[in-house]
């Protein structure tokens, strides 16, 4: 019986685990965000229902989409490590 020929995909290399993390979280963060704010608007935040947060929009979307990807990224990091191989 003659060798098996690889096939094209276990040719291709694998990306590091950290791409295969903080790709799919950073869309996911883009996601999060255009529906957030698509509902609220950052001028109207306050900070736990006191004073009016004084920065700037642009300011305001910087900061959530860091944290929607961090907390997305923390969550796809947890699965990676549970799904790793004994």
């Amino acid at each position: 019986m003659p060798p098996r020929l690889p096939t094209i995909i276990e040719t291709v290399p694998r990306p590091p685990r950290v791409l295969t993390i903080l790709w799919p979280s950073f869309l996911m963060a883009g996601v999060m965000e255009m529906l957030t704010f698509a509902l609220v608007d950052p001028g109207d935040l306050r900070w736990f229902g006191g004073a009016a947060i004084e920065a700037s929009r642009m300011t305001v979307y910087s900061l959530c989409f860091f944290a929607f990807w961090g907390v997305i990224a923390t969550s796809t990091a947890i699965t990676a490590l549970l799904d790793a191989p004994d």
